[in-house]
């Protein structure tokens, strides 16, 4: 390997280098953060019980009043009741 190669190999290599950095720095501003809220997310969707007062994504305020497998009932005044699927639970009140 003359000289002139070795150069030419240590080029190639170097201009990867900003590359390598732009994809580590998107992983750690948007793909990670992303990750975490998605798994707290679904932390609180499997820790729903009955009486938690949610909010829905719609923004219905109620308490749950029955849990099944993807489903909740949800009280949003007297006498009425929803169904509703747990994906559509935004939040817990009281646990921001």
């Amino acid at each position: 390997m003359t000289f002139l190669q070795a150069e030419g190999a240590v080029s190639a290599w170097s201009s990867f280098i900003p590359f390598i950095i732009v994809l580590v720095v998107f992983y750690f501003l948007l793909i990670r953060p992303q990750q975490q809220q998605q798994k707290k997310r679904q932390e609180m969707l499997a820790s729903l019980k009955k009486g938690d007062k949610v909010v829905t994504v719609g923004g219905i305020h109620g308490e749950i009043t029955e849990v099944h497998d993807d489903e909740v009932g949800l009280r949003i005044a007297d006498k009425v009741e929803i169904r509703l699927s747990r994906s559509g639970v935004g939040r817990i009140k009281g646990k921001d």
